[in-house]
């Protein structure tokens, strides 16, 4: 569907509104777009005539946003935030497309960053960029086109492809476990537990599924599964940690399991993305490789 024109203002007047919105000052968006302070001024007022009302009230020699001012600014501040992204991301690439991408940090680093030579070499003309999110965000305010979610398969706005499932696993380092000779589950309450901050009930979960009852279960917080792996690799307690993530330092010795307790968490792995770009090139390759490398099904969740 066409957009009316008269609901798209120029982009110069907009350009000087956020501006002088994000310094509320006249004179300040004027030294940063190198113009004159009348000139913002005038550009300001035009967009006012333009809309039918006031954005910013002028009190002598200052200025404030309306309340319906604030609102269209950050609306405006989020368009230009997109279409800058989109700019950027053609001139980087102009023969094949970006694809912005969201990923949980250590999912990323640990399993997507590996493997991704393996996209890229198979479509050389997509360029990836990736930023790291903990939890679901509005799409309409984000300029990325996709994201890996860790939960239950529920984000408003979004579809989303089950990637993996995973099964968590009580581990540390050898030497503690052979301090504290861990035998059943309620002897890991005799060390130091490591918590994720995302994940502030996993231990009460998995002590459930072992039919251990606790009340209260005490530690040090971490906020990255990183961090959590390496604390439990310098000793300081026992993390419960996705296997597939610490392959490499079960291998080395670095870590070991404490007690043979594998629980599948109730979670899953998928990748999100607004319905309005399915049909965008990078993402539908992007979609189909990935879920080629997780051996995934190939249906999508609309939600």
């Amino acid at each position: 569907m066409a957009i009316p024109r008269r609901f798209l203002p120029p982009m110069s007047l907009l350009c000087a509104f956020e501006a002088a919105a994000r310094s509320q000052s006249f004179t300040a968006a004027a030294a940063e777009l190198k113009l004159t302070q009348s000139a913002v001024s005038r550009q300001i007022r035009a967009l006012e005539e333009l809309l039918g009302s006031d954005l910013f009230i002028r009190e002598r020699q200052t200025v404030r946003l309306t309340l319906a001012g604030d609102a269209f600014a950050q609306e405006i501040r989020g368009a230009l935030e997109r279409i800058s992204a989109a700019t950027l991301g053609f001139r980087a690439n102009p023969q094949g497309g970006t694809l912005n991408l969201a990923i949980l940090p250590t999912f990323g680093t640990r399993w997507l960053a590996p493997r991704l030579s393996g996209f890229l070499a198979a479509n050389p003309g997509i360029t990836i960029n990736l930023t790291t999110r903990f939890a679901p965000f509005d799409f309409q305010s984000e300029t990325v086109d996709a994201a890996i979610h860790f939960g239950l398969p529920e984000w408003p706005g979004a579809e989303l492809d089950f990637l993996m499932s995973e099964t968590v696993v009580p581990a540390c380092n050898r030497e503690l476990r052979d301090t504290h000779q861990f035998a059943q589950p309620a002897d890991l309450l005799k060390a130091p537990l490591l918590h994720l901050v995302s994940r502030p009930d996993a231990w009460e979960r998995w002590f459930n599924v072992m039919g251990t009852d606790i009340h209260d279960v005490h530690g040090m917080l971490v906020d990255q599964f990183a961090l959590a792996a390496q604390a439990a690799i310098s000793g300081l307690g026992v993390a419960l940690l996705p296997r597939f993530l610490i392959e490499n330092e079960l291998a080395r010795g670095d870590l070991v399991e404490a007690i043979d307790g594998p629980v599948e968490s109730a979670e899953r792995y998928y990748l999100a993305w607004p319905s309005s770009r399915t049909a965008y090139p990078p993402l539908q390759a992007f979609r189909r490789w990935l879920k080629s490398a997780t051996g995934a099904s190939a249906e999508s969740i609309p939600t």
